[in-house]
């Protein structure tokens, strides 16, 4: 196969190309760099099966030759970033995603959307399955992300219905390992960073929020398996056993063996108190589910992020 995907130089992005070379297609990378980084996908640059363009999938897009999927996984994801960039948040959800899905269209595609759990807001079950519709406050600062993911998720949904546009649809939930980016605002990214740069580790609120978090590689295995399986019907992707944010610092703390203290500033708005996945769906549908345990993933994780100490990257963000 032949296959473009957005934000191919992101956390997500980076290993999905990884993953689809590795399984012998080939893979078209698209990347604006936005919020994502060249050194992702500097191991890929060269490699036989492997392009890249430059470019913003928010504009007018035209790719090359045939294509047999179109996965579109160009979107900042972490709050410091959709809130930095809130414009571009929704244009990618919105612009961006009628362009894939177009594209996908035009070249008899298989269409496949990253969404995320953020559609189900600050949820009102617990856990969270696929047939829930969310508790989202559309006009809130962290409407820019989640409604720019429901209008993804219904598009693609009316290219399906009305276009024949074979789709997927992936809710994705908190995923860290290598390659996320150091200072984006996400809890285990900042958790680590703070930690092996000896930094105060922030909790925003008591901490007892709860999120449940899946290893890079397995949210990867799920993805894939969605891709060539599955059905249009969105599918979470996830890891079930739920950590309250303190607890995952508590880990983190042994894990690194910093002498970081923990400090507490206030919740941001509409923060969710908790994230869950059921993914009974993804279990009968793909047989898929998670095996990499938390703590073997946060050690994987941090000694990613000690191999960029020194660099750049780690600096704190100086604004403007």
């Amino acid at each position: 196969m032949r296959v473009l995907i957005t934000g191919a130089a992101g956390f997500l992005g980076s290993h999905l190309a990884e993953r689809f070379l590795r399984d012998g297609h080939q893979v078209v990378g698209l990347d604006n760099f936005v919020t994502g980084h060249p050194d992702n996908i500097a191991h890929l640059i060269g490699r036989p099966g492997f392009e890249f363009l430059q470019h913003n999938i928010s504009t007018y897009t035209f790719v090359a030759g045939p294509v047999d999927g179109v996965l579109h996984f160009a979107s900042p994801a972490s709050p410091v970033d959709y809130l930095e960039h809130p414009i571009p948040t929704l244009k990618v959800g919105a612009l961006g995603t009628h362009n894939a899905l177009g594209l996908a269209k035009a070249k008899g595609a298989r269409f496949f959307l990253a969404s995320t759990s953020e559609v189900y807001g600050d949820p009102l079950i617990h856990p969270q399955t696929e047939s829930y519709w969310g508790n989202v406050n559309p006009i809130g600062p962290r409407g820019v992300y989640d409604e720019a993911k429901r209008f993804a998720e219904a598009i693609t949904m009316a290219y399906h219905r009305f276009h024949g546009v074979d789709t997927r649809i992936v809710r994705i939930f908190n995923t860290y390992g290598p390659r996320m980016r150091p200072r984006d605002g996400r809890v285990v990214s900042n958790f680590i960073v703070q930690a092996l740069m000896e930094e105060p580790i922030t909790i925003y609120g008591d901490g007892s929020q709860t999120r449940s978090f899946c290893y890079v590689d397995d949210e990867i295995d799920g993805i894939v398996r969605l891709f060539h399986g599955g059905d249009p019907d969105p599918v979470n992707i996830g890891n079930p056993d739920e950590y309250t944010v303190r607890q995952l610092a508590d880990l983190v703390v042994e894990l690194t063996g910093t002498r970081s203290t923990i400090v507490h500033r206030a919740l941001p708005a509409d923060d969710p108190r908790v994230r869950r996945p059921d993914i009974t769906r993804a279990r009968s549908l793909l047989g898929w589910e998670p095996h990499v345990a938390v703590r073997e993933g946060l050690a994987r994780t941090i000694e990613y992020f000690r191999s960029l100490r020194g660099s750049d990257r780690m600096a704190p963000k100086i604004r403007a």
